[in-house]
């Protein structure tokens, strides 16, 4: 009898436990139970209690929202595996300023998830609250960029949290999977760029009777079939888009963060109003996740990992387009811009990387352009990566993010990017780094 047979049967005669027998025989460990919960919360302010600004567009100069088109809506999932506990938390909001992600940390706790194990992501919806209303960094009383109001960023951390916190009471054993598929004419540059994201990516979690619970899709494209006239709250397309899924499978929950859409804008559709158009939009884009769905295989225990580092930032520079570009529209002008960039732009932002099962999704603090996106995708897919994905807008809104060549061509986004022309190098380099070490790991 071989000798590790032979220690094998030892094992049992005295009793040690199965994984240790394992152990000795050379296999692998049983991976522990992935668990999870989810809940949603209405983030939506009262538009006649609240003044509640639109985010997007300067012009509407921090008029108030005139009512609700539809709700914007907080989701948490909240994933646990063994010691390991991460928060995925996707919401209907523009952007997502610093003091909101302290401000929700601050009331969450009790849950023991902390800012290494919270990934806070914003749809960049045109329709919802003005992120800089909520930032305690705006003290510039500056109507074209949202005048800051102690009151919604209250109201909007305690929501958040409440999502959060429902999530953590509410776990179960669940399976998760994950498709991509190229979806062509739905997404375009509007920068001209030859490169365009066009990649659905869906996350499938079901509880281990087969049960829906949670749909995750990632797709790039900004919500503005709104304009600066619209004045009524939504969630815009995305807000259709997860109506829509939760519609088509019963009992799931469905969220969406958007990717690397600082120059993409949605594409393919029409109709005979904004909201018609977003309807259409959403809807549209729905069918093909569903598309997906079905054949989507899911794994019971299916690995959970993550990480969260300082995301170390170029020197902040105030860009050569930015009074060209936004200066008429935010009513800046040379003495007041560098102030401006100064406070909101921070000196070090968040790196968050989350895996679970065959999904790796990188937040990325802003809004970068599709070239940056798909090189770090590419990247980590040859690492090992079977669905990278950028999870955009995550944990706090720093600038644009561009490559050199898009940054010294000028225009809106190069206006918008508050570190020079390298900040788009020296993110993908970390993002890379942190995606392909956490890929490593498994």
């Amino acid at each position: 009898m071989p000798y590790e047979f032979a220690s094998c049967a030892a094992a049992f005669r005295i009793g040690i436990t199965s994984m240790i027998i394992m152990a000795l025989c050379g296999g692998a460990y049983a991976a522990e139970p992935l668990l999870a919960g989810v809940a949603t919360a209405n983030i939506t302010p009262d538009t006649t209690k609240f003044h509640v600004p639109l985010g997007g567009y300067g012009e509407r100069q921090n008029a108030p929202a005139t009512g609700v088109h539809d709700y914007t809506l907080a989701k948490a999932l909240v994933l646990k595996q063994g010691p390991k506990k991460f928060a995925l938390v996707t919401t209907d909001l523009l952007g997502i300023p610093r003091s909101l992600r302290e401000e929700t940390l601050k009331r969450i706790a009790e849950t023991g998830i902390t800012s290494d194990t919270l990934m806070l992501t914003a749809s960049h919806s045109h329709a919802a609250t003005e992120m800089n209303a909520m930032n305690r960094a705006n003290t510039f009383e500056n109507k074209a960029i949202g005048i800051f109001d102690e009151s919604l960023l209250t109201f909007t951390a305690d929501r958040i949290a409440e999502a959060i916190i429902n999530a953590n009471k509410s776990f179960q054993p669940v399976r998760a999977g994950t498709s991509s598929a190229h979806v062509q004419g739905m997404n375009g540059n509007r920068r001209k760029s030859p490169v365009v994201d066009d990649e659905l990516t869906v996350t499938r979690i079901d509880t281990l009777d087969g049960k829906p619970f949670v749909i995750f899709v990632n797709w790039t494209a900004h919500p503005t079939f709104v304009d600066a006239k619209v004045m009524e709250v939504s969630a815009e397309w995305p807000g259709y888009l997860q109506r829509e899924l939760e519609a088509l499978v019963p009992g799931a929950t469905c969220m969406y963060a958007n990717g690397a859409e600082g120059d993409i804008s949605p594409r393919g559709v029409d109709g005979p109003s904004a909201f018609a158009k977003a309807e259409a939009y959403g809807r549209a884009l729905a069918l093909k996740a569903f598309g997906l769905y079905p054949n989507i295989k899911t794994a019971e225990n299916a690995p959970l990992d993550y990480s969260m580092t300082a995301l170390q930032l170029p020197e902040r520079a105030t860009p050569p387009a930015l009074l060209d570009a936004a200066g008429p529209e935010y009513g800046l002008t040379k003495e007041n811009v560098g102030a401006l960039v100064n406070a909101i732009a921070p000196t070090t932002s968040y790196l968050g990387v989350l895996r679970v099962g065959d999904l790796i999704a990188i937040g990325i603090p802003g809004e970068m352009t599709s070239s940056l996106g798909v090189q770090i995708k590419q990247a980590l897919a040859q690492a090992g990566a079977p669905h990278p994905i950028i999870a955009g807008l995550a944990n706090e809104w720093i600038s644009y993010i561009l490559p050199p060549e898009e940054y010294t061509k000028g225009g809106y986004e190069p206006g918008v990017s508050f570190y020079g022309d390298q900040l788009g190098p020296v993110i993908v380099k970390q993002a890379i780094a942190a995606g392909r070490a956490l890929i490593a790991a498994k």
